[in-house]
Order: structure tokens, then C-alpha cells, then sequence
């Protein structure tokens, strides 16, 4: 059996684990066939990312297929997509039917061990099967379940709502494609050039701007129809970026929090309390936007292949996975071959 481990910052290896114990009732075997490399994968690599410890085997956006369930939940042969994040079921927030915020919340790849190897067990509660979806886009409903997920923090309007999304990777992306889906006038923000192109010419978002930090709010206003922003999601997880927001939205707008990071959050109270705000943190995401996901899939409201820029496999990850990194490759979605289709 063949799986890669992040051991330190800066150094991911190729080993052979153990073979898996047989699940028992509550768990299933999955066989890996894709894992999308998510921003979480990239700054554990680079010793930025929190909650994490090393050494760690990486992947949590993940398309499987079930080899054994005893509960017999999971038909064996079903491919699934999985939610990564496992929650206790006891503490304030399982209990108020809010998962997605745990208070000892263990994540696939971040807390315990992910996927990024041919087999393993987990929860056959985390399993959600899919056999018509193909699995690049399998892999990537975790990813669009995120977006979803802020989407629903912030409930817009589509009759009276203008969004802005702030960073144009792929949670951005999976954000402004549920606003879409919903019927919500959407503009995309980012200073990268690549990704604004591949938002209006891959994912066919039309209302894009490069960020430069200079005229940003006046062009942003533009790009919305003349008015800043009603909702705005930042999906950076950038201090500069975040800590501006409040400069790009209108009176009474949402601001929602998607991207963290491990610095401060600050602002002007005064402009903060002039425009009468709301702002929302977004954490994760919970089996409802899993199905939501899976559902605008199924109806063509989104189309996650097109997300998927990069490829590699086992043998190869080890190079790739900093590469993929850098800007001048253009990233948008790296995808990970482990399994045969």
C-alpha cells in the first residue's frame, strides 16, 4: 500500500503504512481515488497552517469508493464523497446542530490522518455516496460545500442582494458558483491576474476585477452595477485583505469571513458602526451543504471539473505539492490520481 506523509514544514516523503485494521460497525473501508490538494494541504507544507501537527498524512477533499461497511449503511462498490470533519456529538454546538464548529472537531488530513493514500477506515457517518458524479467532481464537493456554507451564513437576496467575492481560488470560486446557482448578481475580486482570467474564461463568471489597492472600491462598484456590494464574502484568508473589507461594501451590507489566518482581524470601529454592518465567520460546512452541493451538480447549476487546472499522482507529489504554490503555475485546483477510474 502506497501513501505520502507531511514529516516537518517543507518535507512530505513517500512510505508504505500498515495495513488497515478491518472497519467494525460505524466505520467503512474506502479505496482512494482522488484528493483534491487544497490551500490547507499548501500551508501545512509551508508551516502555516493552525490546528496542525506533523508528522501528517495530508487529504480531505476526497472521492473514495467502499470496499467493506459492516453496518451496511454504505453499499460495498458505492463511490462517495466525504465529509471530512468529525465531529464528537456531545459539545454545545453538536448540540445545537452546528457540527461544523465542534469544539473538539477532529479534520481529515489536519487532526488525524487524511487521505492521501491508496486505503484507509473512518466513520461511515462521513460518507456520502454518489455513484452518477465522476470523480474529479466528487473530490471537489468539499470544496464547493464550503462555499455554500458561507453563502447560507450570509442568506442573501437574490431579488435585493449584490455580492462581491474576495479571492478567486477555489473556495472563492465554489462561493461565487452557489451565488450563482442561487440567482445572485456576483463579482469576482483578486490581484491575481491568472485567476481572474480563469474565473471569467474557465468558470464563466463575466463581473471580474484585478485588485490593485489602489482604485479597488471605485472599479468593484462598477463590476456590481453601480452600487459596492450588499454581501461580501472574503475567501483569502489574507490580514490586508480582510482587514479592509469594510471599505469595499455598502451601508447595511454582510461581511463574511470565509479564509482565516493566525494574525489579528482589525478595522475602524467608526466605519464599522456608520455603515451599520454584520459580520459573519463561516467555518467548514455540514452534510446540508454537502447535499445542496451534490444536488447543483447533478442539475448543471455548477460544473467542478472546470476548476481542476493541475494533475499528479503519488509518485510525483512530492515535487509537485511545493510547485504547486507557486503563482507562476497557475493553479487553480490540483488534482491527485490515486485509484483507477
Amino acid at each position: 500500500m502506497d501513501a505520502v506523509r507531511l514529516t516537518e514544514p517543507g518535507r512530505l516523503e513517500r512510505f508504505t503504512p500498515a495495513e488497515p485494521a478491518p472497519p467494525q460497525v460505524g466505520e467503512a473501508l474506502v479505496a482512494v481515488k482522488r484528493v483534491g490538494v487544497c490551500g490547507t494541504d499548501l500551508h501545512a507544507f509551508a508551516g502555516r497552517q493552525p490546528f496542525f501537527t506533523y508528522p501528517r498524512v495530508l487529504g480531505h477533499e476526497l472521492a473514495v469508493e467502499v470496499l467493506d461497511c459492516p453496518s451496511g449503511a454504505i453499499a460495498r462498490g458505492a463511490r462517495c464523497t466525504v465529509v471530512p470533519y468529525l465531529p464528537c456529538g456531545a459539545c454545545l454546538a453538536c448540540r445545537r446542530s452546528r457540527p461544523n464548529c465542534c469544539a473538539e472537531v477532529r479534520v481529515l488530513g489536519v487532526h488525524v490522518d487524511g487521505g492521501m493514500r491508496e486505503r484507509f477506515v473512518l466513520p461511515d457517518a462521513a460518507l456520502v455516496p454518489c455513484d452518477d458524479l465522476d470523480l474529479d467532481a466528487l473530490a471537489l464537493v468539499e470544496t464547493l460545500a464550503i462555499g455554500a456554507h458561507a453563502v447560507a451564513r450570509a442568506a442573501p437576496d437574490p431579488a435585493r442582494d449584490v455580492a462581491a467575492v474576495v479571492g478567486a481560488g477555489p473556495i472563492g470560486l465554489g462561493v461565487a458558483a452557489r451565488l450563482r446557482a442561487l440567482g445572485v448578481p456576483v463579482a469576482l475580486l483578486d490581484r491575481s491576474e491568472t485567476r481572474i482570467a480563469a474565473a471569467r474564461d474557465r468558470a464563466g463568471f463575466d463581473s471580474v476585477v484585478v485588485a490593485t489597492g489602489t482604485d479597488d472600491a471605485e472599479r468593484l462598484r462598477a463590476a456590481c452595477g453601480g452600487e459596492l456590494p450588499t454581501v461580501l464574502f472574503d475567501a483569502t484568508g489574507a490580514p490586508a485583505s480582510m482587514n479592509r473589507a469594510l471599505e469595499l461594501v455598502a451601508p447595511t451590507a454582510t461581511i463574511v469571513f470565509v479564509g482565516l489566518h493566525r494574525e489579528a482581524v482589525t478595522f475602524p470601529d467608526i466605519d464599522f458602526h456608520r455603515k451599520e454592518l454584520s459580520l459573519l465567520a463561516s467555518r467548514n460546512a455540514t452534510h446540508a451543504e454537502f447535499r445542496t452541493v451534490i444536488d447543483d451538480l447533478h442539475h448543471g447549476r455548477v460544473e467542478a471539473p472546470t476548476f481542476v487546472t493541475h494533475r499528479t499522482d503519488l509518485a510525483s507529489i512530492g515535487t509537485d505539492l511545493p510547485a504547486f504554490a507557486d503563482p507562476a503555475r497557475g493553479v487553480i485546483k490540483a488534482m491527485l490520481d490515486i485509484g483507477a477510474p
